[in-house]
């Protein structure tokens, strides 16, 4: 019974090493996954194609000629087989694992770039403002993942920023910053290590909190630290589907990456205001 209740990562747990996406949702995680996939496969077949099988794939499970089609078990194990194969074709470009938190999805990829994938969802969804979800909220690219101690953070970091801060790329940034699950972390720490590093990429990467190019997302969940570097989040409401396909005259006269400091600064408020909210709750748990 315990196991029936379980999470649709059939075991998979979020682990450092994967790429992917970090979905949250309101409550009903089971057709948020159902949802993900549709949105992604939708969006990732006509960016990438449909995805291809080998023939070995496509015959996984079937090839056994020699077994006896009488044979009740036979034949139910290779059914059996034959649906397990069908679901990891499927699957095998966006499979969902076990985040390790309520209301969070993680859909691991493969073969794809989640930042790219994610931008242009977002980008499409806030220009023909259609609704194209009912329960996912929010939807992060997460391109690189490492354990949530912050010598590892620091020691990956100082890779994972070179596409966008190394020298002689340059460019402004801020930091947005979520834990959940874990209580050792220091948010403030975080933020000015890492900000550190930008920094030291490139002298002239500099913090902006009205109008950067860059934002890095920094989610934490349990002992793994999701990291990602996206473009227009605050024009996409901090990557929120629900919120990006709202009608706005403002939306209407502008462009990608050319908010005014004050539509950044609610957003940024707002941002500071939820980490609050869930440092308070860690608190509360810890309790």
């Amino acid at each position: 019974a315990a196991r029936a209740k379980r999470p649709r990562g059939a075991g998979r747990q979020l682990e450092a090493g994967m790429r992917g996406i970090l979905i949250t949702c309101n409550m009903n995680e089971r057709k948020c996954v159902g949802e993900a996939y549709s949105l992604l496969g939708e969006y990732g077949d006509l960016l990438y194609g449909p995805e291809q099988f080998s023939d070995h794939e496509e015959r996984l499970s079937g090839s056994d000629r020699e077994e006896d089609e009488d044979d009740v078990e036979a034949a139910l194990k290779k059914e059996v087989g034959q649906i397990r194969a069908s679901t990891e074709q499927k699957l095998r470009r966006f499979q969902s694992v076990e985040s390790g938190a309520n209301n969070v999805v993680f859909i691991r990829t493969q073969g794809i770039e989640p930042e790219n994938l994610v931008h242009h969802i977002l980008k499409d969804m806030h220009t023909t403002k259609k609704k194209k979800t009912r329960v996912i909220l929010r939807m992060l690219p997460i391109s690189g993942t490492c354990k949530a101690f912050m010598e590892d953070m620091k020691k990956y970091t100082e890779t994972f920023f070179e596409p966008w801060f190394k020298a002689p790329n340059k460019g402004t940034f801020q930091i947005v910053y979520k834990a959940r699950n874990n209580s050792h972390m220091s948010r403030e720490e975080v933020i000015k290590e890492l900000a550190g590093i930008v920094g030291s990429l490139n002298p002239e990467n500099k913090v902006d909190l009205n109008n950067p190019q860059y934002t890095v997302v920094v989610e934490i969940i349990k002992t793994v630290c999701c990291l990602s570097v996206v473009r227009d989040y605050v024009l996409f409401r901090k990557y929120n589907l629900q919120e990006v396909v709202k009608s706005n005259k403002e939306d209407a006269q502008q462009n990608p990456s050319s908010l005014t400091g004050e539509q950044n600064t609610e957003v940024v408020k707002a941002e500071i205001e939820e980490e609050e909210k869930s440092s308070k709750e860690v608190k509360e748990e810890n309790k």
